[in-house]
């Protein structure tokens, strides 16, 4: 059965640190490239970071510098730490499976996703 379970989400203030972390099912996680997203109600879901099963990564421009994606293969899971925090990244944060990419370049999501997390970050 395939699963991604998200924890590590909740109410921070401004410039404080949250990690979060994805727990995944050991048939998706060792051959897939894995991810974390962010949505707020209204808008689309947006790519946060990714990284590949041998360790490279991508950060969308907005968390550059300041939130690390690390993956541990021996406990199939996915971390996302996410420090000097500012008010826009509160969001639900959501675990992907499976992120397409082509000759470096992003493509899309994969189809697996937990069901989220809520990070809010007070001023």
């Amino acid at each position: 059965q395939v699963q991604l379970v998200e924890s590590g989400g909740g109410l921070v203030q401004a410039g404080g640190s949250l990690r979060l972390s994805c727990a995944a099912s050991r048939s998706i996680f060792r051959s897939n490239t894995m991810g974390w997203y962010r949505q707020v109600p209204g808008k689309q879901r947006e790519l946060v970071a990714t990284i590949t099963t041998g360790g490279s990564t991508n950060y969308a421009d907005s968390v550059k510098g300041r939130f690390t994606i690390s993956r541990d293969n021996a406990e199939n899971t996915v971390y996302l730490q996410m420090n000097s925090l500012k008010p826009e990244d509160t969001a639900v944060y959501y675990c992907n499976a499976g992120v397409l990419y082509y000759s470096g370049i992003y493509l899309s999501p994969g189809d697996y996703w937990g069901r989220g997390t809520q990070v809010t970050v007070s001023s």
